[in-house]
């Protein structure tokens, strides 16, 4: 078991390499973080290495990439750490269920704040909804948000502290 989940750890951070690499070649000439995309921003965070590398073992780069827009409730790396043991690994060894937890981060269309606070429910990419509730702070489902309205050329990042799972 502690094997597997060494080995899980490297893929993460080979594939986090892998997706950094091209950027540090570009870091003179990086583009604004306004004219960056979903993916290209949460690369450039340094928080979401975790979030980049599943999204990329789950085939959503390019969507994500695309034109959007989008709104992301992004967990950082720390809302993965908590998940319980084996969670991560049992996602990225179903790639079916990783799309289905992804895509349940992802509502269509750019909903900042101002008007993520006015919703009760929204639906995701997944196809179900998720919860929001505005009454002390904003959590969907069961993340809070601690940080909001990040701006990307396709949409906006909003950061949970958990991950949240149909």
């Amino acid at each position: 078991m502690m094997k597997r989940q060494n080995d899980i750890r490297i893929v993460v951070a080979g594939l986090t390499l892998a997706l950094l690499l091209p950027g540090l070649a570009l870091a003179d000439s990086a583009p604004s973080a306004e004219r960056m995309d979903i993916v290209d921003t949460a690369i450039a965070a340094g928080d979401f290495s975790t979030l980049v590398a599943a999204v990329q073992a789950a085939g959503l780069v390019e969507a994500l990439k695309g034109d959007g827009p989008f709104t992301v409730f992004a967990p950082t790396d720390e809302a993965f750490a908590k998940l319980p043991d084996g969670t991560l690994e049992g996602l990225l060894a179903d790639q079916d269920k990783l799309v289905a937890v992804l895509t349940y981060h992802v509502v269509p269309g750019k909903l900042m704040a101002e008007d993520v606070v006015k919703l009760k429910r929204a639906e995701t990419l997944q196809g179900t909804k998720v919860k929001i509730d505005s009454s002390s702070g904003v959590r969907i489902d069961n993340a809070q948000v601690i940080k909001a309205d990040i701006e990307t050329s396709n949409g906006v990042i909003h950061v949970i502290d958990t991950v949240i799972v149909p």
